[in-house]
């Protein structure tokens, strides 16, 4: 990967979007054309070889970087999406949040067996929106490849979550204690 340093664009907003929460706003590296083109460029360089066929992204900011890379790797971009925002038929995957539980879709044609899949997020800290992806992937029978994440947020313990579902490594830009 490169040696781009990406801390400088990505602002700690106190107290968002409630109180005691640190929030993470990338807007300002999206913003930096250097700065995005190195996230691209570093969340696709160990993948480029693994034959990639397919990047899921988790709406929205997954979309963001996710497609990006999808397109780096010359491979198509499939959105994971609340309920209700795809036309066709879906394959869903429910997960827990903090309070209460999510679901994630795809449209049921958008992975099959052979496709080499790519998880790609902005953020992983829990890893529940992570796992769901894995999980809906698997379940149309394509491979997971990887996982990309711009930064990940260690104190949540996420590798030992993701551990929990698929012996791939995370790959991530920016490791925040």
């Amino acid at each position: 990967m490169g040696d781009y340093k990406y801390e400088h664009l990505i602002k700690s907003v106190p107290d968002y979007p409630k109180p005691g929460v640190v929030f993470r706003d990338i807007t300002p590296l999206l913003a930096d054309a250097d700065g995005f083109a190195a996230v691209v460029r570093d969340l696709a360089e160990p993948f480029r070889n693994a034959g990639v066929t397919k990047v899921v992204g988790a709406e929205a900011r997954g979309f963001m970087v996710g497609a990006p890379v999808a397109r780096e790797l010359n491979a198509g971009f499939v959105p994971a999406r609340k309920p209700g925002k795809l036309p066709r038929e879906t394959a869903e995957q429910e997960y827990d949040l903090e309070y209460g539980t999510a679901t994630l879709q795809v449209h049921l044609d958008a992975l099959v067996p052979g496709d080499k899949v790519l998880v790609v997020d902005d953020l992983i800290a829990t890893g529940g929106t992570m796992v769901a992806q894995i999980k809906l992937i698997e379940s149309l029978g394509a491979e997971l490849v990887g996982i990309g994440c711009l930064m990940e947020l260690e104190s949540f313990h996420p590798r030992d979550i993701l551990a929990e579902v698929t012996d791939r490594e995370l790959h991530s830009l920016v490791k925040v204690a």
